[in-house]
């Protein structure tokens, strides 16, 4: 939704473009519900992605550290730990 919560929109922004980026993919999605688990999981997918873009992770690949980042998500409703099959760790 359009509208304004404070502080933590500077965090809810990230997930606005999440739905941008994806936004044809989210429209075939008719029940709220699925939308919902659909954005948590694309929006878990880029944050692999920007976990590994940190210079932490990039400076512990360089010193050789064995670090594997894997993007899961938790579903409240059934108590599920879903993999997402996402997985990024240092190029050989």
């Amino acid at each position: 939704h359009d509208e304004s919560y404070g502080l933590i929109d500077n965090w809810l922004r990230h997930i606005q473009d999440v739905y941008r980026f994806h936004q044809d993919k989210m429209d075939n999605v008719a029940d709220e519900q699925e939308r919902i688990s659909l954005l948590c999981e694309l929006n878990v997918i880029e944050q692999v992605a920007n976990v590994c873009n940190t210079t932490i992770l990039s400076n512990a690949w360089k010193n050789n550290q064995d670090v594997t980042v894997h993007g899961f998500v938790y579903n409240l409703q059934d108590g599920i730990l879903k993999n997402l099959d996402v997985s990024s760790c240092k190029a050989s």
